[in-house]
């Protein structure tokens, strides 16, 4: 062979096992207004950060312009919410920085919201968040209150002087371009309110259209979900993004599937598609095998996706496959190359990845590891609102 057939020979060798796909190219169908990306950073904080985007999607909807609100302040207000329950369970209950969207929705006529410079949580000196030690020593200030025969009448004097110390102390008032604002009033002039938002599930151990609290360890507040069927749940969504509505989306990304390259897939492992040109190698792999194979490809190649059914999410879900892991925000609807489905969601990692922070996560990801959603009421189905009575 002469020198170029050994190189291309070389090139062809060093090549993966199954062969290489157009990578994606994403058409939008409907995009709605969401605001900039921002990043958690060292924080478990997910929720609070797409909760938060969720509602300022709501009104850049409704007109108010693009409020940059404080996911600390919601943060901070849901620790001491935890605190003082873990107390009152003597400790039986997930103590964490972990939390729901209920914990942004369902405390907003309690608590309401203040912009980001009037409460950024930041250290002083600080640019990002790191709350590795701050967690550390509020679990273990807690952990020390239930551990006596009785609990002082101060000792919630202490734990809220800690988060004073690494978030700062909460604002009673603040001013805002140029006028005067209370939490409560600074909502009321944003004109957003819980009543307006429904969370939706769909789980088969509850009865469809009935409400119940998703049984995870971040559902500490045991908030209610309506529970619908898969396919009336995906249609609310779509619903929603149609109609100028945005979601936030509780979600399991702790599998494959959920690409640091911008992806969310379900792939296929027993399809021939996914095998590639050397399928008899690829027969001969295990199951646990091929998904690893497939898992350093998602992202880089169009992979045929899994049929998700009813029972599928209900069998991941009870053996722990999938787990409530991470707050997101859908945003928009597009398509591959192929014309298969995807969301466009906004996450709160910062500007990472090939798309900048967002991710277009399949059709059949969304249905399969979907653990709850919220939305604004009116973007229900009118036949869905109905049968939930609202």
């Amino acid at each position: 062979m002469n020198k170029l057939t050994l190189m291309v020979a070389a090139l062809l060798l060093s090549l993966p096992l199954f062969s290489q796909n157009q990578a994606y190219t994403f058409t939008v169908v409907k995009e709605n207004p969401v605001t900039s990306i921002k990043d958690q950073a060292s924080t478990s904080t997910c929720w609070s950060f797409s909760g938060v985007s969720f509602l300022e999607s709501e009104l850049l909807r409704k007109g108010k312009g693009d409020v940059d609100l404080s996911e600390m302040y919601i943060v901070r207000r849901n620790y001491e919410d935890k605190a003082e329950k873990f107390a009152r369970l003597h400790g039986h209950l997930n103590f964490a920085p972990g939390g729901s969207f209920a914990d942004v929705v369902e405390t907003l006529d309690a608590y309401g919201v203040v912009p980001e410079e009037a409460y950024t949580g930041l250290l002083e000196g600080a640019d990002r968040h790191n709350h590795g030690e701050m967690d550390k020593v509020l679990a273990g200030y807690m952990k020390g209150i239930i551990g006596g025969n009785n609990i002082s009448a101060v000792w919630n004097k202490g734990f809220n002087g800690v988060m004073d110390a690494y978030l700062g102390e909460k604002p009673e008032t603040f001013t805002y371009n140029g006028k005067t604002y209370t939490p409560q009033s600074f909502r009321d002039f944003l004109g957003l309110k819980q009543s307006d938002y429904v969370s939706i599930t769909s789980f088969t151990h509850h009865p469809f259209y009935t409400q119940f609290p998703v049984e995870v360890p971040d559902n500490w507040r045991w908030a209610n979900s309506y529970n619908l069927p898969v396919d009336e749940m995906m249609s609310a969504i779509d619903n929603a993004i149609m109609n100028g509505y945005t979601v936030a989306w509780a979600s399991d990304v702790s599998e494959g599937g959920f690409s640091r390259q911008g992806v969310a897939i379900i792939p296929d492992e027993s399809a021939a598609e996914n095998a590639g040109t050397d399928q008899a190698r690829w027969l001969g792999l295990s199951e646990r095998e091929r998904r690893s194979a497939i898992s350093s490809r998602v992202g880089n190649e169009v992979l045929k996706e899994k049929t998700i059914t009813q029972e599928m999410r209900q069998l991941g879900y009870d053996n722990y496959q999938t787990t409530d892991d991470h707050g997101m925000h859908i945003y928009g609807i597009a398509t591959d190359q192929n014309g298969n489905k995807y969301y466009l969601v906004k996450n709160s990692w910062g500007k990472t990845g090939p798309y900048e922070g967002v991710w277009y996560a399949s059709e059949a990801f969304v249905r399969y590891k979907t653990l709850s959603i919220v939305l604004n009421k009116e973007s229900l189905p009118k036949e869905t609102a109905k049968k939930l009575n609202l």
